[in-house]
Parts: C-alpha cells; sequence; structure tokens
C-alpha cells in the first residue's frame, strides 16, 4: 500500500513518475472547461475522505476537483464533524474510515495524528499538511520549475524567511531530486537540524546564510512564505515581522538571482510583508501556476497511492 507522507519517505523514481504524470494530466486537459471530467476516469467508483483539522483553501478546492475529474467522488470533513482523538482514538477512527473509503487525505496539526493514521488505515493516506511538513505543495513546486525551466537537478533554490514545514519538505526534496539548498533566515527561526542532515546524506548541498543578498546570488529559484500562521498570537506576529523583515523577497532582492531566476510563494500571501506586490506581479513570479499546479500533481499523487 503507497501511504504519501512525506517526500523522503517516498521513493525517488516513484516521485519522477507522479511529477512526470503531473505534466501529462495537465497538458491532457489543456483548453478544457475545468467542470469537465477528464477522459480516463480512473477514480470511477472511487471515495475519498478529505479531513481538515486545519482549514484551508487550496488543498481542499484542488483535492476535492482533482478526484471529481478523475472519476471518483468526495467527502469533505472538519475537525469538527469528526472530533479526531478527542473521543475515538485516532486508531479507531483510521480502521472505521478505511471500511468506508477508499483514500484518505488528511490535513492536520500534529505530524503524530497523520502517523496514527497511516499505521493503522487499510487504505491510502495522503499528507495534505503537518505542522513539520507539506509534501503535495512541493510536488506542486517541482512541477511549476520544471514546466518553465525543465530540470530541477543541480539547480540553487533558495528559500528566504522562516524554516518552517514548507521549507522541511522542500529539503526532503532537495536529496530526493538533486537540488542544491539554501536557507537564509534569522537563527532563532532556522529549520530543524534533521532535515538538513537528511538531505546532506543523500548527496544534496543545504546551507544556512544569514545575508540574504549573498544567499540569493546564482538562484534559479526564490522561495518564501507567510510569516505569521493564522493561530499565532499577536505577540509573536510582531516578533517575527521585526525578526524577518531583512529577509523580505524585493525588487532589489531578486535581482541578485540569476536573470531568469523564478519567484514562488504558497500562498496565501500577506502582500508587502513576506514579499512584495512588485514581485509577486512581476517577470520573474509563477506563483499562480504554482497554485494551479497543486490541482495536476496531487491528482498525480491520488494515482499513485491507488495504483491506478
Amino acid at each position: 500500500m503507497n501511504h504519501f507522507l512525506d517526500i523522503n519517505k517516498t521513493d525517488p523514481a516513484a516521485l519522477r513518475a507522479m511529477i512526470d504524470a503531473g505534466h501529462a494530466m495537465k497538458a491532457a486537459r489543456n483548453g478544457r472547461p475545468k467542470g469537465l471530467p477528464d477522459d480516463d476516469q480512473p477514480l470511477a467508483g472511487r471515495m475519498v475522505a478529505l479531513i481538515f483539522e486545519k482549514p484551508s483553501t487550496r488543498t481542499r478546492v484542488s483535492f476535492d476537483v482533482g478526484v471529481r475529474q478523475m472519476g471518483g467522488q468526495t467527502m469533505v470533513l472538519s475537525g469538527a464533524d469528526m472530533q479526531l482523538g478527542h473521543g475515538e482514538t485516532i486508531a479507531d477512527t483510521a480502521r472505521v474510515m478505511s471500511r468506508y473509503v477508499d483514500l484518505i487525505m488528511i490535513r492536520t496539526f500534529e505530524e503524530a495524528t497523520l502517523l496514527e493514521m497511516a499505521e493503522h488505515a487499510t487504505v491510502p493516506v495522503i499528507n495534505g499538511l503537518t505542522n513539520r511538513s507539506h509534501p503535495c505543495q512541493i510536488m506542486a513546486d517541482i512541477m511549476t520549475y520544471e514546466e518553465h525551466r525543465g530540470p530541477i537537478r543541480g539547480r540553487k533554490v533558495v528559500w528566504s524567511g522562516d524554516g518552517n514545514n514548507v521549507f522541511a519538505s522542500f529539503a526532503h526534496a532537495s536529496g530526493q531530486f538533486g537540488f542544491d539548498l539554501t536557507f537564509t533566515g534569522p537563527e532563532p527561526l532556522d529549520p530543524e537540524q534533521i532535515f538538513l542532515d537528511e538531505a546532506h546524506a543523500k548527496g544534496a548541498t543545504v546551507r544556512i546564510e544569514r545575508d540574504p543578498f549573498r544567499a540569493v546570488e546564482g538562484a534559479d529559484l526564490v522561495v518564501t512564505d507567510t510569516w505569521v500562521s493564522m493561530h499565532d498570537p499577536q505577540s509573536a506576529r510582531e516578533r517575527r515581522h521585526n525578526q524577518l523583515r531583512p529577509y523580505q523577497v524585493n525588487e532589489t532582492l531578486m535581482a541578485r538571482a540569476k536573470p531568469d531566476a523564478l519567484f514562488m510563494h504558497c500562498l496565501p500571501a500577506h502582500r508587502d510583508d513576506e514579499a512584495t506586490s512588485a514581485v509577486m506581479d512581476g517577470p520573474h513570479s509563477v506563483i499562480w501556476d504554482e497554485a494551479e499546479n497543486r490541482l495536476h500533481a496531487q491528482k498525480a499523487v491520488v494515482r499513485w497511492c491507488l495504483g491506478v
């Protein structure tokens, strides 16, 4: 059974096959009405549970639309609907859900919730996001980069900001796809060392550079993310803004990257905080392709998990 829990836990050949499948499915839909099903209906008769303990726009819509385009049906459940882990255990919820549906996608807070769900489910489980990682987003990001610039292997990717869950999945991907990764941000917000060590062990070059202008020199791709979470208290928001202001991605910073460098942001964005509107709407930006490719990349992930 193929769970998709993290990029570093998935075979590189399988990851490459998913990216290639995402490109193929996107090309096949080119020019078609968005509500029109795919010609290929590999999920016909399949039911997919989409569980959201954390709110979502892109993850919810892209998974829901993708499953429907492939002929399947979805059941969208919130944490409040399920009281996940508060009454019935997560393990028992996984066992029960497995009797009703063919696949479970869960977007949750604690990684332990995801892992317990996968351990006890008898159907595939997909990580839609946890506090530690966001693998579906990075699959879409790699697909987007390669759509515009060709293979990502050997390229230089620079992350500016907080060493959060999205950066963690970029670190996982650097080891699996063979690109170099630089983190630039304040020391208190450094990523967990284990993410860097794992990438190093797989031959990737991953480094930390405090000076953002030095970090982006020669970059093929510059990436950032929101500085604050919706769950952060006001005091934490103010502290993070003060810490991260020097790492804003603006036109001056992008000018130090390669002339054809791309800019990505997984969204939602706080414009003119982590990135300026001039960059987000400028010639380097591919953020709207990146958002669309969540749909195509995740369709490929779902098909891989179900073997269809």
